[in-house]
């Protein structure tokens, strides 16, 4: 890999020292390194496509971005460059990552020396798409990486949902929340929820219900392909909202669904040699 773009967290301690330092090691190397701007990050307005990078300001050119910051700067911009193809590598300049395995300055230099030499694995990442349906039509359609979450929209009350899959009629829940994770999301809001963690190269989609009010609240993992229907019941149309990934939210009505599917696209992660799943996962738990 020869063109690079940096995404960076501005509220990350050392953010602009180590973009720096990646960009002067690039292109000692011989590559291009080109650093988001800020008035290109952070950009809420509701005709945009993206929520915190623009697709159009990322050169076509490009073969690998890095991000600094944590998982959630990662996340955000697989979703905002979904669609792209673009190998993502992760630095965690925070605390918990499981996405973003590289952290010590060691580590950092020796990721890059990876990416240049070509010494470097690329991995294949399912994400979900969820379709918001109010009175049968679409009002809001988005990708996830992680999770997409139904869950209560402010007060604390219990949610109630019907589930079904591939039109058949699953259960009928009542939960503070129901979360549809991918296995890269299986060690994120899903594992807090008592899930189970799924090898992320697995293609399938987890159903774990947030504090269920049975004692039958498991999670159920079903396989790629099934698409999953969520509605909302109750008699409180200001109730639950739709989540992806933690930041885009869709306000749910009593009677809306939400359809959940397997997305066409996917995000590609760069994934040294020396690192496994079972290595990161050992780490993090420890």
């Amino acid at each position: 890999m020869k063109h690079f773009y940096l995404i960076k967290n501005p509220e990350k301690d050392g953010v602009d020292q180590m973009a720096e330092e990646i960009r002067r090691y690039i292109e000692g190397r011989g590559g291009t390194c080109r650093i988001q701007q800020p008035g290109q990050s952070l950009s809420r307005n509701p005709k945009k496509s993206y929520q915190y990078t623009d697709a159009c300001q990322v050169p076509e050119e490009t073969e690998c971005v890095i991000t600094l910051g944590g998982d959630g700067t990662l996340i955000q911009a697989a979703r905002d460059l979904a669609g792209r193809q673009i190998p993502m590598a992760g630095v965690n300049l925070g605390h918990l990552g499981y996405l973003t395995q590289i952290g010590s300055r060691e580590d950092v230099e020796e990721l890059l020396e990876a990416l240049v030499s070509g010494q470097y694995q690329l991995e294949s990442r399912m994400m979900l798409k969820g379709t918001v349906f109010h009175k049968g039509q679409p009002v809001k359609e988005d990708v996830a990486l992680n999770e997409i979450v139904i869950t209560r929209r402010e007060n604390l009350r219990v949610l109630k949902f019907r589930i079904y899959v591939n039109g058949e009629y699953l259960s009928e829940y009542k939960a503070d929340g129901m979360i549809a994770a991918t296995p890269t999301g299986s060690t994120a809001y899903n594992l807090s929820a008592g899930g189970p963690i799924v090898a992320p190269g697995a293609r399938m989609t987890i159903l774990t219900p947030i504090c269920p009010h049975a004692f039958n609240g498991r999670s159920i993992v079903l396989p790629a392909q099934d698409q999953i229907q969520i509605e909302a019941l109750g008699n409180d149309d200001s109730g639950q909202v739709a989540v992806f990934d933690g930041d885009i939210t869709c306000h749910m009505m009593v009677g809306d669904r939400i359809l959940i599917e397997r997305s066409e696209v996917e995000t590609v992660l760069v994934k040294l040699k020396n690192i496994s799943f079972l290595d990161n996962l050992r780490s993090k738990l420890a």
